[in-house]
């Protein structure tokens, strides 16, 4: 029985290159709540790809309304991170794990990121980072999120001591959350854009408008061994 996949991306610059692929190959494009989608039928999968729009907010919307009204049995996404620890510009990295670091209620006793009532290290499903993990050059990563763009060498440090993270991004522990509460298989694949440091903007911008199909070319690998 073919797999119901969804994908999240979160700006177009993302998602073009996923749906350029979709398109050549017969992908048929709609519109998802006010976002861009697209649906391809593979041998043995049948995917929707959807650009969710930024933020943690966007990503979780995204997640219920692909397994709601989509009716998906996992959940993708791929996007450009920055690097905190132990990646460089242009690495590939699959998420073993994902914390949201900004989400803070130290105030009343508990840890940075941690939530009451529920998980607040997310991890990713083991098998589909199995997948990613055989393609060559994609790394392991632990992955944090937040709704901002980390630009702040401070912030940096403080998010690689607290949660020992790799690199940054403002979606895939939102995700992740939403997945863990659907028990649905979870997998972000993130390309390291940027230092997360000051002026890291700039190479933000010059990489994602290069609109890139690297992403998407691991994602398929990854959909075609599933």
């Amino acid at each position: 029985m073919k797999k119901s996949i969804g994908i999240i991306f979160a700006d177009d610059m993302e998602y073009k290159p996923f749906e350029e692929f979709a398109k050549q190959r017969g992908g048929e494009t709609s519109e998802l709540c006010g976002c861009n989608k697209i649906t391809l039928k593979m041998e043995n999968a049948t995917i929707h790809a959807i650009e969710s729009g930024i933020g943690k907010v966007n990503a979780t919307i995204a997640t219920c309304v692909l397994k709601e009204q989509c009716g998906v049995q996992m959940i993708l996404n791929a996007g450009l991170s920055g690097a905190v620890s132990g990646l460089a510009r242009g690495d590939v990295a699959a998420g073993e794990s994902y914390v949201e670091c900004d989400f803070d209620l130290r105030a009343f006793g508990y840890k940075q990121g941690q939530k009451p009532m529920g998980e607040y290290v997310y991890n990713a499903d083991e098998s589909l980072l199995s997948f990613a993990l055989t393609i060559h050059g994609v790394k392991k990563a632990k992955l944090g999120t937040g709704d901002f763009f980390l630009a702040d060498s401070a912030k940096k440090v403080e998010y690689s001591s607290e949660f020992s993270i790799n690199a940054f991004d403002m979606e895939s522990a939102a995700i992740a959350a939403a997945c863990d509460k659907y028990k649905l298989p979870f997998l972000s694949v993130r390309k390291v854009s940027d230092d997360a440091e000051d002026g890291s903007i700039h190479d933000y911008r010059e990489m994602n408008e290069k609109c890139e199909s690297t992403l998407t070319e691991v994602l398929v690998k990854i959909i075609e061994n599933i």
